[in-house]
């Protein structure tokens, strides 16, 4: 199903609580999911929707002429912040783990490997999982701010990917250096669950 834009996960939502039987995966942007669909991003991970949210983070609007978006760091260069960036970036992977995401993990597209595994092991939780994969746009975000090369751009992600385990503890992702691999994975009640639950109850007029 191809939604709106920013509007995928109530879309996503809808048709998991329809037929709790479907494996549901949802594909995004980093602008749409954490600009336009912001709200929708913390309301599906709260709810813990059992759903699979993968979001490509290039750092810039790269499908819509490369201006900034809400991962676009202090200082990165866009179209629409020609000298500089004034606004921090959202770290993704700590707003879906904050907002209640129970599977949160983070890959490289040089690191694909590593990529498809984080992305498999979300596809088997059972919950809200949330994989970003920082993709390259050495069309925009590289030409402005990294490098016009792709292969390039893809060495550089080598440089900045730091293994989790080895990331400072409490330490903030940053434009050249951010933790990769599994963040964050723990067990909570399904909304799909809850809600026939609920629905249960009121046919049953159970109000206990």
């Amino acid at each position: 199903m191809h939604a709106a834009h920013g509007r995928a996960l109530p879309f996503a939502t809808g048709a998991k609580v329809a037929d709790p039987s479907l494996k549901v995966i949802v594909v995004m942007g980093d602008g749409d999911c954490a600009a336009i669909g912001g709200n929708h991003l913390i309301h599906a991970a709260r709810r813990n929707v059992d759903l699979t949210a993968v979001v490509f983070n290039n750092s810039i609007y790269g499908m819509t002429g490369g201006q900034k978006s809400p991962t676009t760091h202090v200082g990165d260069r866009s179209t629409t912040s020609p000298f500089g960036n004034a606004e921090p970036a959202f770290d993704l992977c700590e707003l879906a783990r904050a907002a209640g995401a129970t599977y949160v993990a983070r890959s490289t597209s040089w690191a694909y490997r590593q990529l498809v595994q984080l992305i498999a092991g979300g596809l088997v939780h059972e919950g809200f999982s949330f994989v970003e994969a920082m993709a390259v746009c050495n069309t925009y975000y590289g030409r402005f701010n990294l490098t016009a090369d792709a292969a390039e751009f893809l060495l550089a992600q080598r440089e900045h990917a730091v293994p989790v385990d080895k990331f400072e503890p409490g330490g903030t992702r940053l434009r050249d250096r951010y933790p990769v691999g599994l963040i964050s994975h723990v067990e909570r009640p399904l909304y799909s669950d809850m809600y026939a639950d609920a629905q249960r109850k009121s046919k049953d007029g159970d109000r206990g």
